[in-house]
């Protein structure tokens, strides 16, 4: 804070009121505009908006609060089409709070019951890896989401869909049905039977068998949070 406060002040000595004071000792050289004068304030003042901006981002994580955290995390990913929208930086700041979060975690996620429920997939650090084909840049061309959604239901029954509309008419969803199973108190494993396309009145099943394993590192009434084996930060949202 203190360091802000001086190059804050430093840029307050730059402007344009005290670059008067100045030219009485310099008056032999010409005197620059007012206007450019205003520029040059201005050029010095910016880097320290940025950097309030940067301190403003943190505030969540310096407090510590569970519940701040979890409206941090929301604020970032809500909107952004599952983490496609967001840039690099903004997934490094997902990453940073989440991180943060996780030390909140109760001691055996997988064995409370907060796990069972329906939940939005509201971000992937790899914007594709839910939905598949269907979320790759070209498949997005095609396929416009509309919702993702896994629904853990007791006792051991897991749910993913991708709904979403084709060519921006027809509606079409994929959805898997898998089997869960517990590898200790926090990853899960899911074999998933293979999947079922539903485009209009069409509906049909594809592939064969796929499994996946999944780190639970947060869970509470609103958010769950999860890391998939090959280093996928999962976000999900309690749906109401």
């Amino acid at each position: 804070m203190a360091a802000a406060s001086s190059a804050l002040y430093s840029a307050a000595v730059n402007c344009p009121a005290n670059a008067a004071k100045t030219r009485s000792f310099t008056s032999s050289r010409p005197e620059p505009t007012s206007h450019l004068l205003r520029f040059r304030c201005l050029q010095r003042r910016m880097p320290r908006i940025r950097a309030a901006v940067s301190v403003s981002d943190r505030r969540a994580v310096d407090a510590g609060r569970p519940d701040e955290l979890v409206a941090s995390i929301l604020a970032k990913v809500l909107q952004s089409d599952g983490g496609v929208s967001l840039e690099k930086e903004e997934h490094a700041q997902v990453a940073e709070v989440v991180q943060e979060l996780q030390k909140y975690c109760v001691s055996e996620p997988v064995k409370s019951p907060l796990i069972f429920g329906e939940w939005d997939v509201v971000y992937c650090s790899n914007p594709t890896s839910p939905g598949g084909g269907y979320r790759s840049a070209l498949g997005r061309v095609f396929f416009r989401t509309k919702e993702m959604i896994q629904a853990v239901e007791a006792p051991d029954t897991v749910r993913n869909k991708v709904a979403f509309s084709a060519l921006g008419f027809i509606d079409g969803e994929v959805s898997l049905k898998g089997k869960l199973k517990a590898l200790d108190d926090r990853w899960i494993q899911v074999i998933f039977e293979p999947a079922k396309l539903k485009l209009g009145e069409t509906e049909f099943q594809y592939g064969g068998e796929s499994e996946v394993k999944l780190q639970i590192t947060y869970v509470d009434e609103t958010i769950r949070l999860g890391k998939g084996s090959r280093g996928s930060l999962f976000v999900f949202q309690r749906r109401q």
